[in-house]
């Protein structure tokens, strides 16, 4: 019971900064193609917040989607960490 009250809080290492570039049909020139960029906190691999919005756009917003590009990168990873080859000196 306590941990799911404390889950909202608590970043799964699933969760992920997703990015997706949307491409859509302007509604009075179905022609030309138009970019959206959304970005938001998503679990992956199923994406549930870009899920919801692509169902909010198909069912409220006018403009037909062409295609949607999807990128995604972790929160929590390990350091990158690499040693430099060369040697700085002042003075």
């Amino acid at each position: 019971m306590v941990l799911k009250a404390l889950d909202p809080l608590i970043r799964v290492p699933d969760w992920r900064l997703t990015t997706a570039e949307i491409l859509y049909h302007m509604p009075d020139h179905p022609a030309v193609l138009q970019s959206f960029v959304w970005q938001k906190l998503d679990r992956a691999p199923e994406f549930p917040e870009l899920q919801r919005f692509l169902e909010f756009w198909r069912r409220e917003i006018e403009g037909p989607l062409h295609s949607v590009r999807v990128a995604s990168t972790a929160l929590l990873r390990p350091a990158e960490l690499r040693y430099a080859d060369g040697e700085l000196r002042l003075h």
